[in-house]
């Protein structure tokens, strides 16, 4: 525990929260010459971005919740002088199916002719992969034009529609069900599938939601970077918070583990922060608070009215095996197949099915989820000896399995969904996952799975949800002000991933909540 000093000082800015976001924020305003006091709930900082070790005695660092790159902005990363790094998988996509009888599967990536070749020998023609590249030059050129945008100034839905500057692809992204662009690009069930998961991580919608946030949660995903790629952390998720962490205290910041934020009281010019430590409270001053944390969390500690509830619907497998398993499709190699997103039961009409079954109140028959190996992109996260012996990780993220099917009973839903999830995965293994799992120091098998109830208890995501809340469109609404971090509160920012663009490991809000201080525009 980090404890700060014992003045009567008046901070520039305290940070509620010690995750990616409020580290950018710190280390911005820092940086610029602020005093900065961040506090932290947890014995560490890094929230979901973090790297553990879960098994006991074996030595693999593993992303334990957040685990890929595709939203952190390169400027963040050079602003603040990051040592941090991702690598490029490999592979995009691997899908096994089977199609009249015989198990084949979907390749995207290893080279255009592979995935043409790939495409034409699941389809039977050339006609899906020609739509595959025109959805995506589609989704490409609005990533381009969108990106660039989350680190500026809120713009408003005309000025983000004048930059997009593509009729046909803001109506298939901005104003209709994504659902309708994909069944008009394709046509075979598995292709629109694949296509369709990227709308539905960590949000429990239908193709055709007229709510549109399958579509918010799709944008997101396709346009990180500039070109949607979805990159492994170097060292784990936790080596960029340990690397914010190092860059907010080398500018002066103060970082307070153990210390848990209670109470926020503000007029608007200057505030107060009540927290708790183990040996009691204390009260930090400040001119501006910046709040890494749900809306749900910020309405309770400034006393207001809580925001509509919000919901999880995923999830989380860490694993680790001793080899990686072989597949029942002769074609596929299975240290290509899971360096990219290995997906499981998401053809469309599954997805479909899923969705529907888990609205009527019961677990998906057939659990969708998406798996890759960190280790195969970078063997670092693994010790010496347990990279030699061959040992990988293996992440799983399930789709569809919302909190409230887990309110029963938290520990028997979970053990009865991981175990119809990795039957799922079982069906194209040549060879039972159990088999290649790796045990820990007591004899247990590598294996651990998170729930939206275990996340919301862990790390206070409200209902499990890995965005704070319904992810929002990338422009202004009413009410979302300057930089989209505003509150009610002049002097209070709302730095997390709730936030208008936040979501994923991103930094986004943390660097708009410091450039509104930093620019005046937050009181």
């Amino acid at each position: 525990m980090t404890t700060p000093p014992r003045t009567s000082r008046t901070y520039d800015a305290v940070v509620v929260g010690g995750g990616h976001n409020g580290l950018v924020a710190a280390a911005y305003l820092a940086r610029a010459g602020r005093s900065v006091l961040v506090l932290e709930r947890l014995d560490h900082t890094g929230g979901a971005a973090v790297s553990a070790r879960p098994f006991a005695g074996v030595d693999a660092r593993l992303s334990r919740y957040s685990y890929l790159v595709s939203l952190l902005p390169g400027k963040i990363v050079r602003d603040l002088g990051l040592d941090f790094r991702v690598r490029a998988r490999s592979v995009s996509s691997y899908t096994p199916v089977e199609r009249s009888g015989r198990p084949t599967g979907l390749l995207v990536g290893g080279g255009e002719r592979r995935t043409r070749e790939s495409f034409a020998r699941l389809t039977g023609s050339e006609r899906e992969y020609a739509a595959w590249q025109r959805f995506y030059a589609m989704t490409g050129h609005v990533a381009r034009r969108v990106f660039p945008t989350l680190t500026e100034p809120l713009p408003t839905r005309d000025e983000l529609r004048r930059r997009v500057d593509d009729e046909a692809a803001w109506r298939a992204l901005f104003e209709e069900p994504v659902g309708v662009t994909i069944e008009e690009h394709f046509a075979d069930d598995l292709v629109r599938g694949v296509a369709l998961t990227d709308a539905l991580i960590g949000t429990f919608a239908d193709a055709h939601d007229p709510s549109l946030v399958q579509n918010r949660c799709f944008l997101y995903h396709v346009i990180g970077g500039g070109t949607g790629a979805w990159d492994v952390p170097v060292g784990g998720m936790g080596a960029l918070t340990d690397a914010l962490a190092a860059a907010a205290r080398a500018a002066g910041a103060v970082l307070a583990t153990g210390h848990e934020a209670v109470r926020i009281d503000a007029d608007g010019r200057t505030a107060e922060v009540t927290y708790r430590t183990a040996d009691g409270e204390g009260v930090a001053a400040a001119r501006h608070v910046l709040v890494n944390a749900s809306p749900r969390e910020l309405a309770a500690l400034t006393g207001q009215a809580p925001p509509p509830p919000a919901e999880g619907a995923q999830l989380k497998v860490n694993m680790l095996l001793t080899r990686l398993p072989r597949l029942r499709d002769p074609e596929a190699d299975p240290r290509e197949a899971f360096a990219g997103t290995f997906h499981i039961a998401e053809g469309y009409g599954q997805l479909a099915a899923a969705h529907a079954r888990a609205a009527a109140g019961e677990l998906p028959d057939a659990p969708p989820c998406e798996i890759y190996c960190h280790s195969l992109t970078d063997p670092t996260i693994l010790a010496p000896g347990p990279a030699a012996a061959g040992l990988h990780t293996l992440t799983l993220f399930g789709l569809h399995t919302p909190a409230r099917l887990f309110a029963r009973d938290n520990d028997a839903v979970r053990a009865e969904l991981l175990k119809s999830t990795l039957a799922q995965l079982d069906a194209h293994l040549a060879e039972p996952l159990a088999d290649c799992l790796a045990t820990d120091a007591e004899g247990r098998p590598c294996i651990e799975a998170r729930s939206p109830l275990d996340l919301e208890r862990d790390l206070r995501l409200p209902g499990g949800n890995i965005f704070h809340r319904e992810l929002s469109w990338p422009h202004a609404q009413d009410g979302t002000g300057h930089w989209g971090v505003e509150t009610g509160q002049a002097n209070v920012l709302l730095c997390g991933a709730g936030a208008v663009r936040g979501g994923g490991v991103s930094g986004v809000p943390g660097h708009n909540a410091a450039m509104a201080v930093l620019n005046g525009t937050g009181a």
